[in-house]
């Protein structure tokens, strides 16, 4: 059975390499922030205004333990979901966790070109954004770096770089192909 959970900072490409690793690995992927999305018919940037941050993260946490009953899956959650209530103790506990490091001037670029998709980015000046970024990373970190295994994800710009960290992190959790 393979229950991975994809954890890191948004624009860390959990969406990107957990699409490609479920593929090789013939399971399902699911996004939770896509999958809040579709229970509630609402985006999850309407789910946090209307109930506030306290509520969504109440919500995500609910929706993070029923995908997380899940077999055979890859589940990529939103950049915030390890570091509220014991959402990392829990995913440590019925799956494996893997957290996407990727280096902050990596991050920076990739959401630069990104900030329009991302309300919470939107009307940041460059300086702005690196420093929003290295301020989230450094309360999120501690957090994230209790996940199982820690991957270097920052080479996924292209489909080779993708296909090559895709064998990478098969290697290293060990994972042979479901059939």
């Amino acid at each position: 059975m393979i229950r991975i959970f994809l954890t890191g900072y948004m624009g860390a490409g959990k969406t990107t390499l957990g699409k490609a690793l479920a593929r090789e690995l013939h399971v399902p992927f699911i996004d939770l922030d896509w999958y809040i999305e579709e229970r509630f018919h609402k985006a999850v940037g309407e789910l946090f205004t209307e109930r506030g941050e306290p509520g969504f993260r109440e919500l995500e946490k609910s929706m993070l333990h029923e995908v997380g009953e899940f077999e055979d899956v890859v589940i990529s959650t939103g950049g915030g979901a390890p570091c509220f209530f014991d959402n990392m103790e829990y995913m440590n506990r019925v799956g494996t966790t893997v957290f996407l490091d990727v280096d902050p001037k990596v991050l920076f670029r990739r959401l630069r070109v990104a900030k329009q998709q991302r309300p919470i980015l939107q009307g940041k000046e460059d300086d702005e954004l690196f420093d929003f970024i290295i301020q989230a990373l450094e309360k999120r970190s501690p957090f994230y770096r209790q996940a199982k295994y820690i991957f270097c994800a920052d080479e996924l710009e292209d489909r080779k770089q993708i296909e090559t960290s895709v064998q990478q992190l098969r290697k290293l959790l060990d994972l042979h192909i479901v059939s």
